[in-house]
């Protein structure tokens, strides 16, 4: 298992998220807990391309857009202006919603720029230590005493 407390959650819940290509894939490794970046033409150094097989490596595969979707909807539900959370809400309909959301924060509320955050990255490292523990990388009771540990932030 894992030492938690050398683990690098922020890197792991970013590769979680990542959405982008099938060119690259984040890897972990299971004995140090380091983690690296593969691409195609590069390898993990940059340099030599190299077969994910032959790496004793796990992959972090992305999480479904809908679960960082919710974190939004979630957002925008739980905010006392309710103004702000009506346009929130109207922003991440359909397509672009991503977007979207970002530019309504940035462009008319930046004051809940650091509300937003704090909650969004709470519930990231939250699944960082839940995908661990799902890949038996680390074991239950660290996982649940974090995850107890580490609520969601009061929002304004």
């Amino acid at each position: 298992m894992l030492d938690l407390s050398r683990l690098n959650l922020e890197e792991i819940a970013t590769a979680l998220e990542d959405q982008t290509d099938y060119e690259h894939r984040w890897l972990i490794n299971p004995q140090t807990g380091e983690i690296a970046f593969w691409t195609t033409d590069g390898g993990i150094d940059g340099h030599a391309p190299v077969d994910l097989d032959d790496l004793d490596l796990v992959g972090i595969d992305p999480l479904p857009s809908y679960v960082w979707y919710q974190d939004m909807a979630d957002f925008a539900e739980k905010i006392s202006d309710a103004t702000a959370g009506r346009r929130l809400a109207r922003a991440i309909q359909g397509k672009g919603a991503f977007r979207r959301f970002r530019n309504e924060l940035h462009d008319e509320y930046p004051d809940l720029l650091p509300a937003w955050y704090a909650f969004r990255d709470v519930r990231a490292q939250r699944r960082a230590v839940e995908w661990l523990v799902d890949n038996s990388l680390l074991d239950d009771e660290t996982g649940e005493r974090f995850v107890a540990e580490h609520p969601d932030p009061d929002l304004p």
